[in-house]
């Protein structure tokens, strides 16, 4: 394990947000499936241009030829829908995720204003977009708490109509747990289909799926290079990459759940994880954890988790906690948690995070299903100028301006002379046509 730190620590905590990497095996699979080394930005191109022009039919062969089925109906039919099932335990904790995101939320003041005064009104009036996708990763297993952590906030914003699109499994059906949860969620539209032809329909539009407003949602590399080409013809939520996670512990934190927040978000596919720690002794103690934990899991989590520890995990060594939390906000991560022993006394120095977890009840793992607030956060370094899915994310903010005659002839000569100076004579005449006519004598 390499300890970093000062100026090597500082050049491998900073950041530039570049196209996500693309791993050999993602290369390898694009050959094999078309027959030519295509870059995975070209497949996304082809695939999107073909559903924008062909709709539906392209959509089918996509999903064929990608998941290996081949849905007839691409829409859940609403008997499918209610007959869906799950164990009553997972059913219960859909519940509970339900109920503790939406009470998040809830708080989030999601109304505009409208100031009267002495010089008229100036406000802001704040509308819910019309139609919102919510994009559900299916893959290797069904992404139920992306499903509720993107709909609910999205639903308290007052968007009424929201479409799930989510890719089925090779049998054409799309896994009951999402059923169940777009069910208790209210929600009735959702359609088997998944990556890059997934987002095209959902920006284009196809005969069975409405195009829609903002499409939101984490995916694989071939749904994020698809948000950023449709992105304009729809809005996106964000361009979410693979997760992170940046421990900071001091002496005091147990090795044994250090390891384990490290390694929960290691398990994700070409997820990194980073411990910052001001004890040496500690780092090498959650070294001995990690191999341990590691041999514990099962395959394949062990596999992906040993290759994000091995390939991409970063361990400082820092001289306080204060030099800590500085390498922090350079690194601005996705999942920031503090281990330490007066965690709350950091808090007001973190400036650059997707989210804190404070404290050893609060992991993050926890963060990701029942604690409350979206796990769909930003990643890559972009903390530095983004944020988690919240209320906003599905809202227009629509400026009001309703200003007195009074007012008009106070400021209407600056708003005249700042339009000629920037060449708009235009609009200079058109303030001017409003204020009185002065006598040049």
């Amino acid at each position: 394990m390499q300890v970093l730190q000062g100026p090597d620590a500082r050049r491998a905590l900073t950041r530039t947000f570049n196209d996500l990497p693309v791993p050999d095996a993602v290369l390898a699979r694009i050959e094999a499936t078309f027959g030519e080394a295509l870059t995975p930005t070209q497949v996304v191109e082809r695939i999107v241009a073909d559903v924008r022009e062909r709709g539906d039919d392209a959509l089918r062969d996509w999903t064929e030829r990608l998941d290996g089925a081949r849905p007839d109906a691409l829409a859940v039919s609403a008997d499918d829908l209610n007959a869906a099932s799950v164990p009553d335990d997972l059913h219960a904790a859909i519940l509970t995720a339900i109920t503790r995101v939406r009470a998040f939320y809830e708080q989030q003041p999601a109304h505009g204003f409208l100031n009267h005064g002495p010089d008229g009104a100036l406000g802001q009036l704040v509308r819910p977009l019309a139609r919102v996708g919510v994009y559900v990763p299916g893959g290797l297993a069904p992404l139920i708490s992306t499903l509720i952590h993107t709909a609910v906030p999205a639903q308290v914003a007052g968007v009424t109509d929201i479409v799930i699109a989510t890719p089925p499994a090779r049998d054409g059906r799309v896994h009951p747990a999402i059923l169940v949860a777009a069910r208790e969620l209210g929600l009735t539209q959702v359609y088997r289909a998944g990556g890059a032809q997934a987002i095209a329909a959902l920006a284009y539009g196809t005969a069975s799926i409405p195009a829609v407003d903002k499409i939101a949602g984490p995916g694989n590399l071939f749904v994020v290079i698809a948000k950023r080409l449709v992105y304009g013809q729809t809005g996106i939520e964000s361009l979410p990459g693979p997760t992170e996670t940046l421990v900071v512990a001091d002496d005091s934190a147990d090795p044994r759940h250090v390891a384990a927040d490290l390694l929960a978000q290691a398990e994700h596919n070409g997820a990194e994880p980073v411990l910052v720690s001001t004890s040496r002794e500690l780092l090498l103690r959650v070294q001995a954890e990690l191999n341990a934990q590691l041999e514990a899991l099962p395959e394949p989590n062990r596999g992906w988790a040993r290759d994000s520890v091995s390939a991409r995990m970063k361990v400082v060594l820092a001289g306080t906690l204060d030099e800590a939390l500085e390498l922090s906000n350079l690194y601005a991560p996705e999942h920031l948690c503090l281990l330490t022993r007066d965690p709350w006394s950091l808090l007001g120095q973190v400036q650059r995070a997707g989210g804190v977890f404070v404290g050893e009840y609060s992991m993050e793992a926890l963060g990701d299903y029942v604690a409350g607030p979206s796990h769909v956060m930003p990643t890559g370094g972009t903390a530095r100028f983004m944020s988690p899915v919240n209320v906003r994310d599905f809202q227009n903010i629509i400026s009001v301006v309703g200003l007195t005659e009074g007012t008009l002839r106070r400021i209407g000569p600056a708003g005249a002379t700042l339009a000629r100076a920037e060449g708009l004579e235009a609009h200079a005449r058109a303030i001017e046509s409003r204020l009185p006519v002065t006598d040049p004598a």
